[in-house]
């Protein structure tokens, strides 16, 4: 009985841990590094993350090799297995003093490539041999604002300088048997009072100029149906650019109940109808505010542009001028007013004219500003008299010979 017991303690005695030791170590550092890189692997949350199947399959490998190792200690005898051990054990320590002189070693000095370095090593050019871009990109400040419309900004212009073509206005006023162009102006001096009463959008007031001009181009209008057509503009660019348009009773009062509910309403459809219903139309204002920021003006020269802009719009020569001409002309008078430079390449780049092209329409406008009567039909230079558009109606106007020489010189 004593026979088997021996035999089965000697097949089932294992081998100490002390033992497989040695055979562990000859796994090569490099893999298992890669080994412990792919089990510690951690999730971007911070945490590690769970990856079974790479597990395993890890896992597996390095066991392999350890049972490997174990069945070939098991099968040699005791003797071999030492001097295996021993032999291990040697070579172990062989590899680890080699270990050092494998990697770069620390204290070999690093030769500097003289001549190399010049190559390798881009110098800065002088300021002088630096191009500095001459036109400036005034919309990518605002591409991150979804109000600005800064993706769209330089096509939306480009298509309202193509309809510019079809809104230019002939010269209507000799088939107006009954209104002048001093009745236009008395006209529009009173729609400048109304959009400042109502406290609406410049845009609504030059738009609904542009109407009543479009307006009188098909029709021949009597003069007393002038005012109607006015305030009927009033109404129908406010609903285009306002957010809270005025109701109909607010123009039916303002007009001294002139005119009844079914009349201005009647207009209101003879206009659009006229019209057929296209009035998304250039007007100056927006062409200004689009210059005056490729020129970054401030508020102050912004503002007198704006006043030399609008006082046009009493002037029945200047309706026929292209709206983004006008624009730009009313702000080269401005900057060379304020001695602010003149026209830059950015400004000749976004608006698509060059100075020479606006040197006559900026000496008729300084010629406006200088000689037009300040007691006749003065709502827009009461308007911008005040301290809120920084008093620009006030301005003294540059002389016409000194303005010759100035825009000569630049």
């Amino acid at each position: 009985m004593l026979l088997p017991r021996t035999a089965k303690m000697l097949t089932t005695k294992q081998p100490r841990a002390g033992k497989v030791g040695p055979a562990t170590e000859n796994v090569d550092p490099e893999k298992e590094e890669s080994c412990h890189a792919k089990r510690s692997s951690s999730s971007p949350q911070g945490g590690p993350k769970k990856r079974s199947a790479f597990g395993d399959i890890t896992n597996a490998r390095k066991n392999q090799v350890v049972a490997g190792k174990k069945e070939a200690a098991k099968a040699a005898p005791p003797k071999a297995q030492k001097a295996h051990n021993a032999l291990g054990v040697a070579k172990n320590n062989e590899i680890n003093l080699k270990k050092p002189t494998k990697k770069t070693p620390p204290t070999e000095p690093k030769v500097n490539p003289g001549p190399e370095k010049p190559v390798s090593v881009q110098e800065p050019k002088p300021p002088e041999e630096r191009q500095v871009p001459a036109v400036e990109d005034i919309d990518k400040e605002q591409l991150g604002d979804p109000y600005a419309n800064a993706e769209y900004a330089k096509e939306i212009f480009e298509y309202m300088r193509e309809r510019e073509e079809k809104f230019l206005l002939p010269d209507y006023m000799e088939k107006q048997t009954d209104i002048s162009g001093d009745m236009r102006a008395i006209l529009v001096d009173w729609m400048v009072e109304v959009q400042e009463n109502f406290e609406l959008n410049h845009e609504t007031l030059y738009l609904a100029v542009k109407l009543v001009d479009h307006y009188l181009v098909e029709v021949v209008s009597a003069r007393e149906k002038l005012q109607l057509i006015g305030s009927t503009a009033i109404l129908i660019a406010s609903k285009f650019e306002e957010r809270c348009p005025p109701c109909v009773d607010d123009f039916l009062y303002i007009c001294d109940d002139a005119y009844k509910r079914e009349e201005l309403i009647a207009m209101e459809m003879s206009i659009l109808s006229t019209l057929k219903f296209d009035i998304n139309i250039p007007i100056p204002y927006r062409f200004l505010r689009r210059f005056a920021k490729c020129a970054r003006a401030s508020m102050e020269t912004l503002t007198l542009a704006r006043f030399l802009c609008e006082m046009t719009l009493q002037e029945y020569d200047y309706a026929r001028e292209s709206p983004s001409k006008l624009a730009a002309s009313c702000l080269l008078l401005a900057l060379t007013m304020k001695n602010l430079g003149g026209w830059t390449p950015t400004l000749q780049y976004y608006s698509g004219y060059n100075a020479q092209e606006l040197h006559p329409l900026v000496k008729r406008l300084n010629f406006l500003l200088t000689y037009q009567p300040c007691d006749k039909l003065n709502a827009v230079r009461s308007k911008y008299s005040h301290r809120v558009f920084f008093e620009v109606a006030k301005v003294t106007p540059m002389d016409m010979l000194k303005l010759e020489e100035t825009l000569t010189s630049s």
